[in-house]
């Protein structure tokens, strides 16, 4: 049996490729973004090595490729419905109401789009005037053209998927109609505050993307301040002013190639081989190889997509209960803040803390809850009376043999950063190819011809999802800097909370009903501006602050009654969302012991790295 037939591409995360030429070229576009994205850092790397000096200007052009790449995969998400949104509108019944909604929700998003669009646009025709540009010559509002392109790409592309066909487009124009003449007759500055306020809340609680509700008060807030719409857009541009952003997609590249290669069955293999024959070894196997597969894919839902349908067989066959598993793979999916996390990357680069020390930060926190669910999973794999499987020494050396390039991974990462051979960015692109090799060369799960297609709209959607929330997040957090907001919440959190304790219970409710409403990463953008300085007024450590804030959103993903986590899960295993709540009930009790215990000992975050020196 040859490597690829014994270790099939996981297809749980498979798109329908697009049949028009225009949505094959938009992934071919995306995909030599990502290509040259890639290339350019281990180029860097390598002639800083062979010649002593870096390329020159290669910085500016890895940024702005990931300002191109952001567009385009929110293009691409939106031609698939991938961008995130709550999860509120699954609670209308289909038919009428549902429909309604979706024509409400469309119409919002297009009409913010239309506003992004203009705003960006206006950006890039005051960019024309200027000399400025990349290395080369390269015109910097050529850079920036893809902005009020993609802004108005994406409103097409929800303005065509609108429900009931052209009477659903017809609908979705004749409410931006109604919105265009209420701006006509006067409805602006800040008599549009309530009104558009409403009208956002409405479209996100229907289902419009989050960016949309970001984005468009972002747009609502400046435009009542007397800014024109061009200062979002400068807000989204600065996007490309971060040296370590281009980690993201490069990180999300590998976990998008490692799960399409089959990297989950390897590993579960592996672990199932070295805990086997220990009590309730096959559900440890599943935590760790859950814990594993996150660090690298990223997005917690993911991993309950990826390997769901892989390891509930696997335990339900071996006698664990059925709605245990479930529960244990709902919540595996929500463990692993091991490096190179994207949620950590993202968290350091806004909180302003170095990357390497908030990635020795996680480290234990993340041991203790992997080793707390695993204990708990072991003890009811043994009251169930799950019988073990024998040692087997021939298949462990064969699972070794067959993961070890998996395993080396995080080893590579740690040895090109501790050796100085790579930045953080140039690091991120040598995982990238070592991905590529492994699964294209090593086990050949992959096909250029037959799969790179796939694996570029997939990648493309993935990260371009992510991305594009913050983008447009930008915007709103820089209102809430110049307005302030972050000095004058500290000023009342000062004022008002005497003691640090109750600061922490009371950060650990807010961040607990953040994390069940938002996604990760612009909760990221929104609220760490706002902690922040509330923090430092109790003098709490910003990177112990950014572990106690990513517990609490990964603990948020799995609270009733909106939980992100929760409707993945119900959507993999095909059970009502109420089941499912009942089957982490038990886990939502570890999780929060967790929480509290890393909040109020921050030892346990802070511990190794000032062992370390770091």
């Amino acid at each position: 049996m040859s490597p690829r037939e014994n270790h099939p591409a996981d297809s749980s995360l498979s798109l329908p490729l697009p049949k028009g030429v225009l949505g094959r070229l938009e992934i071919w576009v995306a995909g030599f973004a990502l290509a040259a994205l890639v290339a350019l850092p281990l180029a860097e790397m390598l002639a800083r090595r062979l010649l002593g000096t870096g390329i020159p200007g290669a910085s500016g052009y890895e940024r702005h490729l990931t300002l191109w790449l952001t567009f385009l995969g929110g293009v691409l998400a939106a031609a698939f419905d991938r961008h995130l949104k709550l999860s509120t509108a699954a609670f209308l019944p289909p038919g009428r109401w549902l429909t309604g909604a979706q024509v409400v929700s469309a119409s919002v998003t297009v009409l913010v789009s239309v506003f992004l669009a203009s705003g960006s646009w206006d950006l890039v025709v005051a960019q024309r005037e200027s000399t400025e540009a990349l290395a080369g010559g390269v015109p910097l509002w050529l850079a920036q053209a893809v902005m009020p392109i993609g802004f108005l790409a994406i409103a097409f592309r929800f303005w065509w998927r609108t429900p009931q066909g052209w009477l659903g487009r017809v609908l979705v124009l004749g409410l931006v109609g109604l919105a265009a003449a209420a701006w006509a007759l006067g409805l602006r500055g800040e008599l549009l505050l309530l009104p558009g306020s409403v009208v956002l809340l409405g479209g996100i609680l229907l289902g419009a993307p989050l960016f949309v509700g970001i984005g468009g008060f972002a747009l609502l807030f400046f435009h009542a301040g007397g800014e024109p719409l061009a200062a979002v857009a400068a807000s989204t541009y600065s996007l490309a002013s971060s040296p370590q952003l281009p980690m993201i997609p490069l990180f999300a590249l590998a976990g998008s190639v490692l799960a399409a290669g089959g990297a989950s069955q390897r590993l579960v293999g592996l672990f199932r081989g070295l805990t086997g024959w220990a009590p309730g070894g096959t559900a440890v196997a599943a935590v760790a190889a859950c814990a594993f597969f996150t660090a690298f894919t990223g997005a917690s839902g993911i991993t309950i997509l990826a390997l769901g349908g892989l390891l509930l067989p696997i335990l339900v066959k071996e006698g664990y209960p059925k709605k245990f598993s479930m529960g244990m793979l709902t919540v595996s999916g929500s463990i692993g803040m091991f490096p190179p996390n994207l949620p950590l990357i993202l968290y350091a680069i806004y909180a302003q803390v170095p990357v390497g020390a908030l990635f020795l930060a996680a480290f234990i926190p993340s041991l203790l809850q992997v080793g707390a669910v695993a204990t708990y999973s072991a003890r009811r794999g043994v009251k169930a009376g799950v019988k073990r499987t024998p040692i087997n020494p021939r298949q462990i050396l064969e699972a070794i043999k067959v993961a070890k390039w998996d395993i080396f991974l995080p080893v590579f990462i740690l040895l090109s950063l501790g050796t100085g051979v790579a930045t953080l960015v140039e690091a991120a692109a040598l995982t990238a190819a070592y991905a590529f090799f492994i699964e294209v060369v090593v086990h050949r799960t992959i096909s250029f011809r037959k799969d790179m297609l796939r694996l570029l709209a997939e990648t493309s959607v993935l990260f371009g999802a992510l991305l594009f929330i913050l983008a447009v997040a930008l915007g709103f957090t820089n209102f809430l800097v110049d307005a302030e907001i972050p000095q004058q919440a500290a000023e009342w959190v000062h004022s008002n909370v005497g003691s640090k304790i109750v600061f922490l219970l009371l950060l650990n409710l807010f961040l607990l009903a953040v994390g069940s409403l938002m996604d990760i990463f612009s909760a990221i953008v929104v609220v760490v501006p706002l902690i922040l300085p509330m923090g430092e007024v109790f003098g709490i450590d910003p990177i112990h602050l950014g572990v106690i804030f990513l517990a609490n959103m990964e603990l948020g993903y799995l609270t009733p009654p909106v939980g992100l986590n929760l409707f993945l899960s119900s959507l993999r295993f095909k059970q009502p969302l109420v089941k499912v709540w009942g089957m982490v009930l038990p886990f939502l009790v570890i999780f929060l012991i967790w929480v509290l215990l890393i909040t109020y000992v921050p030892v346990f975050s802070l511990g190794l790295g000032r062992l370390l020196g770091q």
